[in-house]
């Protein structure tokens, strides 16, 4: 073989060589990250630091809450994370769908916990939000005083909102307290004068001022039109 050819020949198998060392020889820490997302304590760490609802059911009613897995872990709700009520009977609960977020993790003493609790209060706002949206400065609704206080009376309006009526806004006439002219279960028409912040002011006198405006206006017929005049009474009279 001529030594041109051996030249050749060493040429065109260098590349292949190389291409073969350039290739990265793979490592158990390659694979450290697919071990840490395979670890179930992994992943419920990482969905309360991400808030991230789950849908559960309960599978078991156990003392002082019930159970729920995730993610193959057993899962604990206090019977205080599990309404926004009290709970008489937990075992209502059993096989119930729910939504729950992680709240504290502890792999060492396998010790997972779960609540419902700050979700149904999300929930609730948030249905509050929009009933009171619906809400529109000036509208008159009847309601009924719930509560009262030396600041104002509390009154459960129509569409089962409640709203403020403030000691300023009761009457035109001077009012001290609340109770001397208000009692809890009276029956109220009020206005809506203000909503602030998920708050709602009404106002018994705005009524009371609209009423004296109507008043005002109706015209009072001048003194000579008034009453019946003696020869009217007389004037069908026929004497003997």
């Amino acid at each position: 073989m001529s030594e041109e050819l051996r030249t050749e020949e060493m040429t065109t198998e260098t590349p292949v060589e190389e291409t073969a060392a350039e290739q990265p020889v793979e490592t158990m820490a390659d694979y450290e990250d697919h071990f840490d997302d395979a670890n179930p304590w992994n992943r419920v760490a990482d969905y309360m630091e991400k808030q991230t609802v789950l849908p559960v059911k309960v599978e078991g009613v156990v003392n002082g809450g019930v159970i729920a897995m995730v993610e193959g872990l057993r899962g604990f709700i206090p019977a205080s994370k599990l309404s926004l009520t009290y709970i008489e009977d937990l075992e209502t609960y059993l096989l119930k769908d729910i939504e729950v977020r992680v709240i504290d993790v502890d792999q060492a003493n396998n010790r997972l916990v779960l609540s419902a609790r700050e979700i149904l209060k999300e929930q609730e706002k948030k249905a509050l939000e929009e009933r009171i949206a619906n809400v529109k400065v000036g509208s008159v609704m009847s309601g009924t005083v719930e509560t009262l206080q030396n600041y104002g009376a509390f009154v459960k309006l129509e569409n089962g909102l409640s709203g403020l009526v403030h000691v300023s806004q009761i009457s035109n006439k001077r009012v001290k307290m609340p109770s001397d002219v208000l009692h809890t279960g009276d029956t109220v028409q009020v206005k809506v004068i203000g909503l602030k912040d998920g708050k709602i002011s009404l106002s018994m006198k705005a009524l009371e001022e609209a009423e004296e405006a109507v008043v005002e206006k109706v015209e009072i017929p001048k003194s000579e039109n008034i009453g019946t005049s003696l020869g009217d009474l007389f004037k069908n009279i026929k004497l003997d």
